[in-house]
Protein backbone atom coordinates (compact mmCIF):
# COMPACT_ATOMS: atom_id res chain seq x y z
CA UNK A 1 0.00 0.00 0.00
CA UNK A 2 1.33 3.51 -0.70
CA UNK A 3 -0.70 6.78 0.74
CA UNK A 4 1.16 8.82 -2.27
CA UNK A 5 -1.02 7.23 -4.52
CA UNK A 6 -4.76 8.34 -6.00
CA UNK A 7 -8.10 6.81 -4.40
CA UNK A 8 -8.67 6.14 -7.89
CA UNK A 9 -6.65 5.06 -10.12
CA UNK A 10 -6.18 4.21 -13.65
CA UNK A 11 -2.27 3.16 -13.98
CA UNK A 12 -0.81 3.36 -17.41
CA UNK A 13 2.03 1.30 -18.89
CA UNK A 14 3.58 3.47 -21.50
CA UNK A 15 6.09 0.58 -21.97
CA UNK A 16 3.36 -1.93 -22.89
CA UNK A 17 1.99 1.17 -25.46
CA UNK A 18 5.39 0.94 -27.30
CA UNK A 19 5.75 -2.99 -26.82
CA UNK A 20 2.71 -3.60 -28.72
CA UNK A 21 2.88 -1.19 -31.48
CA UNK A 22 6.07 -2.87 -32.34
CA UNK A 23 4.36 -6.32 -32.12
CA UNK A 24 1.92 -5.02 -34.38
CA UNK A 25 3.70 -2.98 -36.99
CA UNK A 26 6.07 -5.67 -37.55
CA UNK A 27 3.29 -7.95 -37.68
CA UNK A 28 1.34 -6.20 -40.47
CA UNK A 29 4.57 -4.80 -41.91
CA UNK A 30 5.61 -3.53 -44.83
CA UNK A 31 1.98 -1.62 -43.86
CA UNK A 32 2.49 1.92 -42.56
CA UNK A 33 0.90 2.00 -39.29
CA UNK A 34 -1.39 4.76 -37.80
CA UNK A 35 -2.34 4.47 -33.92
CA UNK A 36 -5.78 5.29 -32.66
CA UNK A 37 -5.34 7.60 -29.78
CA UNK A 38 -9.47 9.02 -30.20
CA UNK A 39 -11.60 9.16 -27.14
CA UNK A 40 -8.86 9.97 -25.07
CA UNK A 41 -6.85 6.82 -25.88
CA UNK A 42 -9.69 4.47 -25.41
CA UNK A 43 -9.85 5.94 -21.90
CA UNK A 44 -5.88 5.52 -21.26
CA UNK A 45 -5.34 9.50 -22.08
CA UNK A 46 -4.43 10.33 -25.54
CA UNK A 47 -1.38 12.68 -25.64
CA UNK A 48 0.64 9.72 -23.22
CA UNK A 49 -0.53 7.57 -25.75
CA UNK A 50 0.78 9.18 -29.04
CA UNK A 51 3.88 9.79 -27.73
CA UNK A 52 4.46 5.96 -26.69
CA UNK A 53 3.13 5.01 -29.90
CA UNK A 54 5.76 7.43 -31.69
CA UNK A 55 8.24 6.14 -29.43
CA UNK A 56 6.82 2.49 -30.43
CA UNK A 57 7.66 3.34 -34.07
CA UNK A 58 3.97 4.35 -35.30
CA UNK A 59 4.12 6.59 -38.90
CA UNK A 60 0.34 8.00 -37.93
CA UNK A 61 -1.82 9.01 -35.11
CA UNK A 62 -5.37 8.89 -35.75
CA UNK A 63 -8.74 10.66 -34.05
CA UNK A 64 -12.52 10.66 -34.94
CA UNK A 65 -12.94 14.70 -34.31
CA UNK A 66 -10.90 17.58 -35.39
CA UNK A 67 -10.87 19.08 -31.33
CA UNK A 68 -8.82 15.84 -30.53
CA UNK A 69 -6.70 16.30 -33.13
CA UNK A 70 -6.04 19.96 -32.34
CA UNK A 71 -5.75 19.03 -28.62
CA UNK A 72 -2.70 16.91 -29.83
CA UNK A 73 -1.03 19.87 -31.86
CA UNK A 74 -1.24 22.06 -29.06
CA UNK A 75 0.30 19.61 -26.89
CA UNK A 76 3.32 19.45 -29.46
CA UNK A 77 2.75 16.60 -31.16
CA UNK A 78 3.74 17.44 -34.94
CA UNK A 79 3.38 13.57 -36.27
CA UNK A 80 1.07 13.12 -39.24
CA UNK A 81 -2.56 13.27 -37.96
CA UNK A 82 -6.04 12.06 -39.80
CA UNK A 83 -8.87 13.52 -38.59
CA UNK A 84 -12.31 11.65 -39.66
CA UNK A 85 -16.05 12.35 -38.73
CA UNK A 86 -17.10 15.86 -38.44
CA UNK A 87 -19.94 17.96 -37.86
CA UNK A 88 -21.77 20.35 -39.48
CA UNK A 89 -20.15 23.10 -37.52
CA UNK A 90 -16.37 21.73 -37.70
CA UNK A 91 -13.44 24.19 -38.12
CA UNK A 92 -11.94 23.01 -40.98
CA UNK A 93 -9.50 25.95 -41.74
CA UNK A 94 -8.46 25.42 -37.62
CA UNK A 95 -7.32 21.97 -38.51
CA UNK A 96 -5.66 22.72 -41.51
CA UNK A 97 -3.81 25.36 -40.47
CA UNK A 98 -2.35 22.95 -37.74
CA UNK A 99 -1.71 20.59 -40.89
CA UNK A 100 -4.33 17.85 -39.64
CA UNK A 101 -5.16 15.29 -42.53
CA UNK A 102 -9.22 15.30 -43.10
CA UNK A 103 -11.31 12.23 -43.57
CA UNK A 104 -14.14 13.17 -46.25
CA UNK A 105 -17.69 11.05 -45.89
CA UNK A 106 -19.30 13.25 -48.51
CA UNK A 107 -19.47 15.86 -51.47
CA UNK A 108 -20.60 18.28 -49.06
CA UNK A 109 -17.73 18.04 -46.55
CA UNK A 110 -15.02 18.28 -49.77
CA UNK A 111 -16.28 21.05 -50.50
CA UNK A 112 -16.53 22.78 -47.03
CA UNK A 113 -12.50 21.68 -46.76
CA UNK A 114 -11.73 22.86 -50.38
CA UNK A 115 -13.18 26.42 -49.44
CA UNK A 116 -10.90 25.95 -46.65
CA UNK A 117 -7.64 24.99 -48.48
CA UNK A 118 -8.54 28.54 -50.85
CA UNK A 119 -8.01 30.20 -47.41
CA UNK A 120 -4.84 28.68 -46.31
CA UNK A 121 -1.66 30.04 -47.53
CA UNK A 122 1.32 28.40 -48.76
CA UNK A 123 -0.31 24.68 -49.21
CA UNK A 124 -3.10 22.83 -50.12
CA UNK A 125 -5.51 21.04 -47.94
CA UNK A 126 -5.06 17.11 -47.24
CA UNK A 127 -8.05 14.51 -47.53
CA UNK A 128 -8.88 10.92 -47.42
CA UNK A 129 -11.40 9.51 -49.11
CA UNK A 130 -13.64 8.04 -46.92
CA UNK A 131 -15.54 5.14 -48.69
CA UNK A 132 -18.89 3.05 -47.59
CA UNK A 133 -17.69 -1.07 -48.17
CA UNK A 134 -20.74 -2.08 -46.33
CA UNK A 135 -20.56 -1.31 -42.92
CA UNK A 136 -23.13 1.27 -43.38
CA UNK A 137 -21.60 4.27 -41.31
CA UNK A 138 -20.19 6.94 -42.20
CA UNK A 139 -18.48 7.18 -45.77
CA UNK A 140 -19.32 8.43 -49.18
CA UNK A 141 -22.16 5.89 -50.83
CA UNK A 142 -20.56 4.01 -53.64
CA UNK A 143 -23.00 5.72 -56.24
CA UNK A 144 -22.49 8.66 -55.04
CA UNK A 145 -18.54 7.95 -55.20
CA UNK A 146 -17.96 9.07 -59.20
CA UNK A 147 -19.19 12.98 -58.40
CA UNK A 148 -16.92 12.74 -55.58
CA UNK A 149 -13.64 11.70 -56.82
CA UNK A 150 -14.26 13.96 -60.06
CA UNK A 151 -15.09 17.31 -57.52
CA UNK A 152 -11.90 16.04 -56.08
CA UNK A 153 -9.47 15.76 -59.13
CA UNK A 154 -11.28 19.10 -60.36
CA UNK A 155 -9.57 20.70 -56.18
CA UNK A 156 -6.28 19.24 -57.08
CA UNK A 157 -6.27 20.79 -60.44
CA UNK A 158 -7.18 23.98 -59.10
CA UNK A 159 -4.18 23.70 -56.08
CA UNK A 160 -7.12 23.39 -53.28
CA UNK A 161 -6.59 19.99 -51.66
CA UNK A 162 -4.82 16.95 -52.61
CA UNK A 163 -6.14 13.60 -52.14
CA UNK A 164 -3.26 11.48 -50.20
CA UNK A 165 -5.81 8.74 -48.97
CA UNK A 166 -8.93 6.69 -49.32
CA UNK A 167 -9.98 4.72 -46.79
CA UNK A 168 -12.88 2.40 -45.28
CA UNK A 169 -13.59 0.58 -42.31
CA UNK A 170 -14.44 -3.38 -42.13
CA UNK A 171 -17.48 -4.62 -40.09
CA UNK A 172 -15.39 -7.80 -38.98
CA UNK A 173 -18.70 -10.32 -39.61
CA UNK A 174 -16.07 -13.03 -41.35
CA UNK A 175 -13.95 -13.57 -43.58
CA UNK A 176 -16.22 -13.64 -46.47
CA UNK A 177 -17.76 -11.08 -45.61
CA UNK A 178 -14.42 -8.62 -45.21
CA UNK A 179 -13.28 -10.02 -48.78
CA UNK A 180 -16.19 -9.11 -50.12
CA UNK A 181 -15.33 -5.79 -48.54
CA UNK A 182 -11.90 -5.59 -50.23
CA UNK A 183 -13.03 -6.20 -53.26
CA UNK A 184 -15.16 -3.39 -52.91
CA UNK A 185 -12.96 -1.41 -51.86
CA UNK A 186 -10.24 -2.57 -54.68
CA UNK A 187 -12.81 -1.61 -56.92
CA UNK A 188 -13.43 2.16 -55.74
CA UNK A 189 -9.69 2.60 -55.69
CA UNK A 190 -9.99 1.92 -59.37
CA UNK A 191 -12.63 4.34 -59.85
CA UNK A 192 -10.55 6.74 -58.27
CA UNK A 193 -7.79 6.70 -60.39
CA UNK A 194 -9.39 6.77 -63.21
CA UNK A 195 -10.43 9.84 -62.13
CA UNK A 196 -7.27 11.17 -62.01
CA UNK A 197 -6.09 11.14 -58.28
CA UNK A 198 -2.97 9.64 -57.67
CA UNK A 199 -3.76 7.93 -54.25
CA UNK A 200 -0.39 7.38 -51.46
CA UNK A 201 -2.50 5.81 -49.00
CA UNK A 202 -5.01 3.54 -49.48
CA UNK A 203 -6.23 1.88 -45.70
CA UNK A 204 -8.90 -0.48 -44.65
CA UNK A 205 -8.16 -2.54 -41.90
CA UNK A 206 -8.21 -1.90 -37.98
CA UNK A 207 -6.65 -4.46 -35.40
CA UNK A 208 -8.82 -7.26 -36.33
CA UNK A 209 -8.29 -6.66 -40.43
CA UNK A 210 -4.41 -6.14 -39.59
CA UNK A 211 -3.77 -9.32 -37.63
CA UNK A 212 -6.18 -11.61 -39.89
CA UNK A 213 -6.98 -10.55 -43.32
CA UNK A 214 -3.30 -9.52 -45.26
CA UNK A 215 -5.57 -8.82 -48.00
CA UNK A 216 -7.08 -5.45 -46.21
CA UNK A 217 -3.88 -4.15 -44.77
CA UNK A 218 -2.84 -2.43 -48.50
CA UNK A 219 -0.60 0.92 -47.39
CA UNK A 220 -1.05 1.46 -44.00
CA UNK A 221 -3.27 0.03 -41.20
CA UNK A 222 -4.97 1.66 -38.08
CA UNK A 223 -4.48 -0.15 -34.94
CA UNK A 224 -6.97 0.97 -32.22
CA UNK A 225 -7.45 -1.89 -29.39
CA UNK A 226 -4.54 -3.70 -29.85
CA UNK A 227 -2.39 -0.74 -28.66
CA UNK A 228 -3.31 -0.60 -25.75
CA UNK A 229 -3.13 -4.52 -24.97
CA UNK A 230 -6.37 -5.78 -25.70
CA UNK A 231 -7.17 -8.61 -27.97
CA UNK A 232 -9.98 -7.77 -30.31
CA UNK A 233 -11.18 -11.45 -31.05
CA UNK A 234 -13.60 -13.52 -29.02
CA UNK A 235 -12.23 -16.13 -26.81
CA UNK A 236 -8.47 -15.09 -27.39
CA UNK A 237 -6.41 -13.40 -25.45
CA UNK A 238 -4.26 -10.50 -26.09
CA UNK A 239 -1.42 -12.86 -24.64
CA UNK A 240 -1.73 -15.30 -27.49
CA UNK A 241 -1.22 -12.20 -29.76
CA UNK A 242 1.79 -11.37 -27.91
CA UNK A 243 0.28 -8.10 -26.50
CA UNK A 244 0.44 -6.54 -22.68
CA UNK A 245 -2.72 -4.98 -21.04
CA UNK A 246 -1.78 -0.73 -20.30
CA UNK A 247 -4.64 -0.31 -18.10
CA UNK A 248 -4.64 -1.08 -14.46
CA UNK A 249 -7.96 0.52 -12.83
CA UNK A 250 -7.54 0.30 -8.85
CA UNK A 251 -8.85 2.21 -5.51
CA UNK A 252 -8.46 2.39 -2.27
CA UNK A 253 -10.95 0.51 0.16
CA UNK A 254 -12.10 3.79 1.70
CA UNK A 255 -14.23 1.45 4.68
CA UNK A 256 -14.14 -1.86 6.13
CA UNK A 257 -17.07 -3.25 8.74
CA UNK A 258 -17.70 -6.83 10.40
CA UNK A 259 -21.33 -7.66 9.91
CA UNK A 260 -23.76 -10.60 11.38
CA UNK A 261 -25.17 -13.50 8.40
CA UNK A 262 -28.45 -12.29 6.66
CA UNK A 263 -26.51 -8.59 6.44
CA UNK A 264 -28.26 -6.77 3.17
CA UNK A 265 -25.83 -5.37 0.82
CA UNK A 266 -26.49 -2.23 -1.16
CA UNK A 267 -29.61 -1.02 -2.85
CA UNK A 268 -32.71 -4.01 -3.24
CA UNK A 269 -30.62 -6.00 -0.98
CA UNK A 270 -29.65 -8.19 -3.88
CA UNK A 271 -26.93 -9.77 -1.92
CA UNK A 272 -26.94 -10.84 2.08
CA UNK A 273 -24.65 -12.15 3.53
CA UNK A 274 -23.94 -16.09 4.25
CA UNK A 275 -22.49 -15.98 7.41
CA UNK A 276 -20.56 -13.10 9.45
CA UNK A 277 -18.16 -11.52 7.27
CA UNK A 278 -16.20 -8.47 6.50
CA UNK A 279 -17.25 -6.39 4.16
CA UNK A 280 -14.84 -3.38 2.19
CA UNK A 281 -15.94 -0.13 0.56
CA UNK A 282 -14.53 0.39 -2.70
CA UNK A 283 -15.11 4.09 -3.96
CA UNK A 284 -15.68 3.36 -8.27
CA UNK A 285 -19.22 3.23 -9.11
CA UNK A 286 -21.04 4.38 -12.14
CA UNK A 287 -20.26 7.32 -12.64
CA UNK A 288 -16.33 6.01 -12.41
CA UNK A 289 -17.68 3.93 -15.54
CA UNK A 290 -18.18 0.63 -13.35
CA UNK A 291 -20.56 -0.98 -15.46
CA UNK A 292 -23.85 -1.48 -13.35
CA UNK A 293 -24.86 -4.08 -15.54
CA UNK A 294 -21.84 -6.11 -13.58
CA UNK A 295 -23.51 -5.89 -10.03
CA UNK A 296 -22.45 -9.25 -7.98
CA UNK A 297 -20.75 -10.37 -11.24
CA UNK A 298 -17.96 -7.79 -11.49
CA UNK A 299 -14.17 -9.52 -10.48
CA UNK A 300 -11.86 -7.72 -8.00
CA UNK A 301 -8.87 -8.78 -6.48
CA UNK A 302 -7.90 -7.88 -2.90
CA UNK A 303 -4.96 -8.95 -1.04
CA UNK A 304 -3.41 -11.23 -3.44
CA UNK A 305 -7.17 -12.97 -3.38
CA UNK A 306 -10.20 -12.51 -6.12
CA UNK A 307 -13.52 -11.56 -5.12
CA UNK A 308 -16.68 -10.58 -6.58
CA UNK A 309 -18.63 -7.68 -5.99
CA UNK A 310 -21.16 -8.31 -3.70
CA UNK A 311 -24.52 -6.17 -4.61
CA UNK A 312 -25.25 -3.45 -6.98
CA UNK A 313 -22.62 -1.27 -8.35
CA UNK A 314 -24.14 2.53 -7.15
CA UNK A 315 -23.25 5.78 -8.34
CA UNK A 316 -19.76 6.09 -6.30
CA UNK A 317 -19.28 2.94 -4.39
CA UNK A 318 -19.77 -0.87 -4.54
CA UNK A 319 -19.01 -3.47 -1.82
CA UNK A 320 -16.73 -6.69 -1.51
CA UNK A 321 -17.75 -9.21 0.53
CA UNK A 322 -14.26 -10.65 1.73
CA UNK A 323 -16.10 -13.64 4.39
CA UNK A 324 -13.43 -14.37 6.75
CA UNK A 325 -10.64 -12.34 5.02
CA UNK A 326 -9.24 -9.15 6.30
CA UNK A 327 -8.42 -6.21 4.79
CA UNK A 328 -7.86 -2.54 5.95
CA UNK A 329 -8.35 0.99 5.01
CA UNK A 330 -5.94 1.73 2.04
CA UNK A 331 -5.78 -1.66 0.70
CA UNK A 332 -6.00 -1.66 -3.15
CA UNK A 333 -8.81 -3.09 -4.86
CA UNK A 334 -7.72 -4.33 -8.45
CA UNK A 335 -10.48 -4.64 -10.60
CA UNK A 336 -8.42 -5.12 -14.19
CA UNK A 337 -5.09 -4.94 -15.18
CA UNK A 338 -2.61 -7.64 -16.48
CA UNK A 339 -3.90 -11.12 -15.99
CA UNK A 340 -0.49 -12.33 -15.87
CA UNK A 341 -0.07 -10.67 -12.76
CA UNK A 342 -2.73 -12.85 -11.70
CA UNK A 343 -5.49 -9.55 -11.18
CA UNK A 344 -8.90 -9.78 -13.79
CA UNK A 345 -8.61 -8.35 -17.09
CA UNK A 346 -10.51 -6.03 -19.17
CA UNK A 347 -12.06 -9.29 -20.78
CA UNK A 348 -13.57 -10.70 -17.61
CA UNK A 349 -15.08 -7.30 -16.72
CA UNK A 350 -16.91 -7.30 -20.22
CA UNK A 351 -17.75 -10.78 -19.79
CA UNK A 352 -19.44 -10.10 -16.53
CA UNK A 353 -20.59 -7.00 -17.98
CA UNK A 354 -21.99 -8.77 -21.56
CA UNK A 355 -20.32 -6.03 -23.35
CA UNK A 356 -16.80 -5.86 -24.96
CA UNK A 357 -13.60 -4.92 -23.81
CA UNK A 358 -13.75 -1.84 -25.44
CA UNK A 359 -16.33 -0.25 -23.60
CA UNK A 360 -14.76 -1.24 -20.45
CA UNK A 361 -11.49 0.69 -20.80
CA UNK A 362 -13.12 3.76 -22.85
CA UNK A 363 -15.80 4.30 -20.46
CA UNK A 364 -13.51 5.25 -17.10
CA UNK A 365 -14.71 8.26 -15.90
CA UNK A 366 -13.11 12.00 -15.06
CA UNK A 367 -12.83 11.04 -11.30
CA UNK A 368 -9.87 8.22 -12.02
CA UNK A 369 -6.80 9.43 -11.92
CA UNK A 370 -4.43 8.70 -14.64
CA UNK A 371 -0.78 7.84 -13.76
CA UNK A 372 1.73 7.08 -16.17
CA UNK A 373 4.62 4.26 -15.51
Amino acid sequence: MSSARPTREARVDLGAIRHNVATLKAATAPAAFMAVVKAGGYGHGAEAVARAALEGGADWLGVVDVEEALALREAGITAPLLAWLHGPTTDFPAALAANIDLGVSSLEQLDRIAAAGARKAGSPAYVHLKVDTGLGRNGIEESDCPAVFDRAAEYERAGLLRVRGIFSHLANTGEAEDLEQVARFEALVESATSAGLNIALRHLAATAGALRLPAARFDLVRCGIGIYGLSPFEGESSASLGLRPAMELSAAIVSVKRVPEGSGVSYGYTYRTSAESTLALVPLGYADGIPRHASSRGPVFINGRRYQISGRVAMDQFVVDLGQDTAVVGDRAVLFGDPSTGVPSADDWAEAADTINYEIVTRIGARVTRTTT
